[in-house]
């Protein structure tokens, strides 16, 4: 490669923004070789080695509490996340969330890197969370191609009754129910989204499903089935039965992409949690 200064350099190869550009200028971090430089003047060539942190202060306080790590790398983890816990802090509810988990596991292994969750999962759902360690790679993941994200999600839930036909596309618009702040609805006035399902177990009662996001609306997967008539067990907000799971039965289970940074194909899957598996055990299933 042609002498490149480093600021073109990493805008251009690694997508940084010039916000992070300034963090990194100033952090007094970068090494070419081994070796500390003003980053502002440094011109990179074919075989430098670069290394450089990106420093910032997290208002997420690191708690050292159980973390399930299913993939990672310099640049990304994936947890899976038990039902009960929240993704993210909130004004409420500071400590115990996966956030704090994550930020502890950093600090433990001497990784100075903020919480950039790549996508969210509502407190009662399982499964795998995305998280990169640095924004720029969570501003790649959450980037679009031909309106698609680059990044996808596949879910398994049991539904009440069996759906027909068993395979098939839910595409329907989903809106705020005002005045509620939490509620979903399928609305004509509403965004766009697009559901995948396949059926993967039909029962008596029940049915495991199989699903695929086009879209990332609020609550989607559980307002698009209450809406065919088949909400989620244990989905007490969309009329989900709440005698066999006390939480909604739904589970992230699967997470692939192409990975932004070495372009290897990430495929990570996680198994079905014991309260999803003991309702599919049920004779009433």
């Amino acid at each position: 490669m042609l002498p490149t200064p480093a600021k073109q350099f990493l805008m251009q190869t690694q997508y940084i923004s010039h916000t992070i550009w300034k963090r990194i200028k100033h952090s007094g971090t970068f090494h070419v070789n081994g070796v500390p430089v003003n980053a502002a003047q440094t011109v990179i060539r074919g075989g430098d080695c670069i290394t450089y942190d990106i420093v910032r202060e997290s208002a997420i306080t690191p708690e050292n509490i159980p973390l399930s790590i299913c993939y990672e790398d310099p640049y990304l983890l994936i947890a899976n996340k038990p039902a009960g816990q929240l993704v993210h802090p909130t004004t409420k509810e500071s400590m115990g969330t996966l956030g704090n988990a994550v930020l502890a596991h950093f600090a433990a292994h001497g990784e100075h890197h903020a919480y950039h969750p790549v996508h969210r999962l509502d407190r009662a759902t399982s499964g795998l969370v995305l998280i990169a360690k640095v924004p720029q790679v969570q501003d790649k993941l959450t980037a679009r191609k031909n309106g698609k994200k680059l990044f996808h999600r596949e879910y398994l839930a049991i539904v009440s009754g069996g759906i027909s036909p068993s395979t098939g596309t839910i595409d329907a618009p989903i809106a705020r129910a005002l005045p509620s702040i939490i509620l979903r609805k399928v609305a004509a006035e509403g965004k766009s989204a697009i559901t995948h399902y396949e059926t993967q177990r039909a029962g008596k009662n029940h049915a495991l499903l199989r699903l695929a996001l086009e879209t990332g609306r609020t609550h989607q997967i559980r307002v698009h089935l209450a809406h065919l008539g088949h909400p989620i067990l244990g989905d007490s907000l969309y009329g989900g039965a709440m005698n066999e799971i006390k939480r909604q039965a739904l589970h992230a289970y699967r997470l692939h992409f192409t990975h932004p940074m070495t372009n290897e194909l990430i495929d990570i899957i996680a198994p079905i949690p014991s309260d999803m598996k003991q309702v599919l055990s049920s004779p009433d299933f």
